[in-house]
């Protein structure tokens, strides 16, 4: 097995492995390695350590060297020059009448090339906005057209929950996440209120998803007849967590209606018998 170390860049929570080879970085430590658009500035946050084959996509460029001071301060420089950057590529953007949405730029850490990131809702002819920014930077040009989950990896921000959306903080890949998970968690399906910040389902419906579909294979439906207490009744709610059932019961002689919860184990139902269904999911965008 191969041995790697795993670094992350700006913009992007995620983890790319590399050879350390002749280095030894350790977890913090900066470093510069060759990626697909050049020479790079990035840090380790996994040590030197073996990982399967299979995980390994494509060649695994090794750490060329640990970042020297002369490294990070280029680094810095790099970062203040992106942001000087930004507003002139906006005013850009707005000479050249084009329907697209300015979302980050990044200069590559050799300074051969400033890369773009937009986003637009349908394909945009940018080759003469390209020429335009060649020649008030100086360096090469190259605009990437990105996805609304890719837009909101790059900008962070707060999700609904009050934490840091999952996207932009520690999530490596996109979870792939469907309107039956909502369902299946008996969550609202209010658009507003399972959609995340970039407008499309939130990732984190699938964190727990594989819980509340085993402990509904075990609860009854909704709707369903099941007896509790000597008594029949109809299922009117369900606690996934608590694993209880509420059941309402009809006293005709009365012509009242009682309502209660009862544990799982005290109440008897026909188990249910449904065959597997076949989910669409969301395939993520990454502009990776």
């Amino acid at each position: 097995m191969p041995e790697i170390v795993g670094v992350k860049f700006d913009f992007n929570p995620k983890v790319y492995y590399f050879a350390p080879g002749e280095t030894s970085p350790a977890v913090g430590d900066d470093v510069v390695v060759e990626t697909s658009r050049g020479i790079d500035y990035g840090t380790v946050v996994m040590p030197v350590s073996e990982v399967d084959d299979k995980k390994i996509v494509g060649t695994l460029m090794p750490v060329q060297r640990i970042a020297t001071e002369e490294d990070k301060e280029k680094h810095k420089k790099l970062i203040e020059k992106r942001k000087a950057a930004y507003p002139q590529i906006a005013a850009k953007i707005r000479e050249s009448g084009l329907e697209m949405k300015l979302v980050g730029a990044e200069y590559t850490f050799d300074s051969g090339k400033l890369l773009v990131y937009f986003t637009a809702d349908g394909r945009v002819d940018f080759r003469n906005l390209v020429r335009d920014l060649a020649s008030t930077f100086h360096t090469r040009i190259e605009l990437k057209q990105i996805g609304a989950r890719d837009e909101c990896r790059m900008l962070g921000g707060v999700a609904p929950c009050g934490r840091a959306c999952c996207c932009s903080d520690h999530m490596s890949d996109y979870a792939r996440v469907s309107i039956k998970m909502a369902k299946t968690q008996n969550l609202s399906l209010n658009p507003t209120k399972i959609s995340g910040l970039c407008g499309r389902l939130m990732c984190c419906l699938a964190y727990e998803n594989d819980y509340y579909a085993e402990v509904n294979k075990e609860l009854p439906k909704v709707g369903s007849t099941v007896t509790a207490g000597g008594e029949s009744g109809t299922v009117i709610g369900v606690n996934q967590l608590k694993k209880t059932v509420r059941v309402k019961v009809e006293n005709k002689d009365k012509d009242s209606v009682t309502v209660s919860d009862f544990a799982l184990q005290d109440i008897k139902f026909k188990p249910k018998n449904n065959p597997p269904q076949k989910e669409k999911t969301e395939d993520n965008e990454d502009d990776e």
